[in-house]
């Protein structure tokens, strides 16, 4: 286990190294057909990136995935930069607005701007992509940047994506999330969810099928194993503002199982099988080697070789088979890579279903989005293995079994011999060729990488460029004769490769599951694949081990979900006398009832993951009422069991989050189980503690990013302005009362208890009794001092809004005069709360996000 774990983390540093964009990190190579043929001026040293890698050419020939006719083609679609494309989110306030911008300014502005010749149009949505809220740009992120012409629109698209009214992704990676079929009430997993742009595709899914204003049924658990893509995963969703997610750190294949089964006696055992965390969808977007997005990562070319696809190849099949085991009955789960390796695609997906047998469908999805183009995937394929093809498991030499599993190549009943080259291989031959299946060992063995070679086993060196030593054949030698055709439907899978729609690559299955997994349905495992638990039998989803990760992180903690199985930790050796009698005490409590051993179950997990601050109720009845007086929240509206925090001193509680009836669910359930999850972030900050030397009644403000949802329930310490003074507001952000061009408005705001308020936009409103019901009203917190009105929004929240409701009421922006009434508070503390709001470091794990470079979503995904 521990070998595996190791290759599993070297294995991700990898992956990520090799999606690197080069363009982003190196201005001065810009991709091929952006001006990159003649040099740059000033730079006589610079050459233009290589965008050839021959072992590419080659092996994806020789696996026939178009048609060779198509080659031509798809090789020179592969060597042009990546249009840039980007998501509305239909769930935000300003949707309407964003849609009319893009229609009757920008598309017809840039239509006199560079165009490709094959183009039509410079900005189009992408016809496959329901509700044209997906769109396709004629120019590519360099053009963007550097294209004077194009500023104003690349500002609009920087300035819309942080503040998550849009998403910059990449065209074929919105794809999967649309297979999901996802409805309002479905709790849903994204497995591997780092950097984001995915699982925030499914929280607007969740919210778009909801009714303003409302919170949806459904539930979303996003999960990365990395700690830093964590950091990257949380601040891309918070610009959602959403109390339906929960964000996990775990390795996507020993994802907890949350059974409160395990732990209850046999008289409560149906009501505690109730209480388990099973998903209606299952994204399962596994790592990969990652050759499709060659075009936004050009890097890719120089990495390339085919040994990266056969060393992820197990970790994929256990990803997605953990997957499986937690997906409900009737379910459906999508399996997708960035890959168009079928080693990393159909055998994984044969192998689930050989593994599943009857449980587990492969569903023909042809006639969903038809307006997308793909391919149906592969039924035959072969494995490369030190430039030696194989057709099936028996021709690979016994020595290299244990690396070329049988799971690789196409899983029949029977494999038929097929006309292949039968070029003899000489002894010299097989000391010169390719050596690009030792990538694995690489990954699972070496940590460093220098970016120029490569050493296989026997130190030969490998050159990246091609990814093949020197030798003195131009092709490698095909050393088997047969060649498995898979009986499974494999032709239901989907490719998408980028001369079809001018996009990158994807490949997607989609999965139904139509009855539990049992042991009548292993079908003979191969014994070189890990025989890890969370990729058994759905009957033991709840006896998974907490990952080794977690175990060094945790060696003074007993899993006491283990001890009552009689287990071990492995990473607990030193301890193995105290758990043993720990187990005893535990056993005799369990005797006892239920009660005891939850308490002492709580007692134990204090502190469990270490960096990460608990999830605890907020429960302090004073502190709520004083809010709710305050505020005047109303009784319809239901706190109590949704407000958590991250503190366990709750007189110290800096920020209190608000989180739907599923997430809530979710908690209380983790809790009973001994708190196997592993949460980093969750839930919508809706409260946050306000220090003021004014005398505020209430230490909480609201917080911004909980004000939508709270709107319609508040009654007091509320405010109705003019456009010109919401106008004036935002522009100058700190105005006296006198000031204000509606007297009666100044008059209000100084009448307010001193803290908190809120100013609500009340132009194009007939009643004002109903704007705060109105989903499209605009507001914004502030703070009431002693003499003036502070806006409390971000500066780039408050931008955004401010050219909104201008555009929106035909109002002008002057610029700022210097005269105009002071930005300064003096003898308060709300100056500095005025400021752009800190991440939550509350709710991150061991790093804080202003560490973290954040690149756009896009060039991360």
């Amino acid at each position: 286990m521990g070998g595996g774990r190791k290759r599993g983390r070297t294995q991700r540093r990898h992956f990520k190294q090799g999606r690197e964009n080069v363009w982003k990190h190196n201005p001065q190579r810009p991709p091929a057909g952006e001006g990159g043929g003649e040099g740059r001026e000033g730079n006589p040293s610079w050459q233009p990136f290589a965008t050839e890698n021959p072992a590419f050419e080659e092996y994806y020939k020789e696996q026939k995935i178009i048609p060779e006719v198509e080659w031509d083609g798809f090789m020179s679609m592969l060597r042009k930069p990546l249009p840039a494309t980007f998501r509305i989110n239909a769930s935000c306030q300003f949707f309407q607005d964003i849609c009319s911008q893009l229609e009757n300014d920008f598309r017809k502005s840039l239509e006199t701007e560079v165009s490709d010749e094959h183009e039509e149009d410079a900005i189009r949505p992408l016809p496959w992509y329901p509700g044209n809220l997906a769109w396709h740009l004629n120019f590519s992120r360099m053009q963007l940047r550097r294209n004077q012409a194009l500023e104003s629109f690349h500002e609009f698209l920087k300035r819309e994506n942080e503040v998550g009214n849009i998403t910059r992704q990449e065209a074929v990676s919105m794809v999967p999330p649309l297979f999901l079929n996802v409805e309002p009430d479905h709790h849903i997993l994204d497995m591997c969810a780092a950097p984001g742009s995915k699982t925030f595709q499914l929280l607007e899914m969740i919210h778009q099928s909801t009714k303003p204003g409302l919170l949806p049924n459904a539930l979303v658990v996003a999960n990365d194993v990395d700690v830093q893509r964590c950091n990257l995963l949380i601040h891309q969703t918070k610009r959602m503002c959403t109390a339906n997610l929960i964000v996990t750190n775990h390795e996507a294949q020993n994802f907890p199982g949350c059974s409160l089964a395990k732990f209850c006696s046999e008289t409560c055992m149906d009501e505690a099988n109730l209480q388990r965390l099973e998903f209606d969808r299952v994204l399962c977007d596994v790592p990969c080697s990652g050759d499709g997005t060659v075009r936004k990562a050009p890097d890719m070319w120089r990495k390339w070789n085919a040994g990266m696809g056969n060393g992820l190849h197990r970790l994929q099949v256990e990803i997605a088979m953990r997957g499986m085991g937690l997906l409900k009955v009737g379910g459906r789960m999508v399996y997708s890579t960035c890959s168009m390796n079928p080693v990393e695609n159909e055998a994984v997906v044969a192998e689930i279903l050989r593994r599943c047998g009857d449980s587990v469908e492969l569903l023909d999805v042809s006639n969903e989005l038809p307006e997308l183009a793909r391919r149906p995937g592969l039924n035959t394929w072969k494995v490369r293995d030190r430039g030696s093809w194989f057709g099936v498991h028996e021709d690979v030499p016994r020595y290299r079994k244990s690396v070329i599993s049988p799971s690789m190549f196409p899983s029949g009943k029977g494999s038929k011999d097929l006309e292949v080259n039968t070029d003899v291989v000489d002894a010299d031959m097989k000391d010169s060729t390719v050596r690009e299946g030792e990538q694995e060992t690489n990954i699972a063995n070496d940590d460093s990488d220098n970016g120029d070679k490569l050493k296989t086993e026997e130190k030969t060196e490998v050159d990246c460029e091609s990814g093949e030593a020197p030798t003195r054949h131009k092709k490698p030698v095909l050393t088997s004769i047969r060649t498995e055709h898979s009986d499974y439907p494999l032709h239901r899978c989907m490719r998408i490769v980028p001369h079809d729609q001018n996009s990158g690559a994807f490949f997607i299955a989609v999965l139904h599951k139509l009855s539990p997994l049992n042991e009548n349905h292993a079908v003979d495992g191969e014994q070189n694949i890990s025989k890890d638990k969370t990729g058994k039998l759905e009957k033991n989803l709840g006896s998974d081990k907490v990952s080794s990760e977690e175990n060094i992180a945790h060696q003074q903690v007993v899993d006491d979900t283990n001890v009552l199985n009689g287990e071990h930790n492995g990473g607990m050796d030193s301890e193995s006398s105290k758990n043993k009698n720990d187990a005893k005490v535990i056993g005799n409590e369990a005797e006892k009832g239920q009660a005891g051993i939850r308490d002492r179950r709580r007692q134990q997990n204090q502190g469990r993951w270490r960096g990460v601050d608990p999830v605890i109720f907020f429960k302090d009845e004073v502190t709520v009422k004083s809010i709710v007086s305050f505020y005047g929240i109303k009784d319809s509206f239901p706190l109590e069991g949704h407000l958590v925090t991250r503190n366990p001193d709750t007189s110290h509680v800096k920020r209190i989050y608000y989180v739907s009836k599923s997430v809530q669910d979710v908690l209380e359930l983790n809790i009973k189980i001994g708190e196997r999850l592993k949460i980093t972030s969750l839930g919508l900050k809706i409260f946050e503690r306000q220090s003021s030397k004014d005398g505020s009644p209430c230490t909480f403000r609201l917080s911004s990013e909980g004000l939508p949802l709270l709107l319609p329930y508040i009654t007091k310490q509320i405010l109705y302005a003019s456009a010109i003074d919401f106008q004036h507001l935002l522009q100058y952000r700190t105005i006296k009362f006198p000031d204000f061009v509606d007297a009666k408005f100044g008059e209000e705001a100084s009448a307010l208890l001193p803290g908190c308020c809120v100013v609500v936009l009340r132009e194009g409103h007939q009643d004002i009794e109903s704007i705060a019901t109105d989903p499209s009203a605009i507001a914004i917190v502030c703070w009431k001092g002693k003499t003036n009105l502070c806006v409390m929004v971000s500066p780039l929240d408050g931008k955004e809004l401010l050219e909104r409701i201008s555009l929106r009421y035909g109002l002008k922006i002057p610029k700022l005069d210097k005269e105009k009434p002071s930005q300064e508070i003096a003898g308060s503390d709300e100056q500095a709360d005025c400021a752009t709001e800190a991440d939550d470091q509350e709710c991150l794990p061991e790093s804080k996000t202003s560490d973290v470079e954040i690149p756009d979503a896009e060039e991360a995904e």
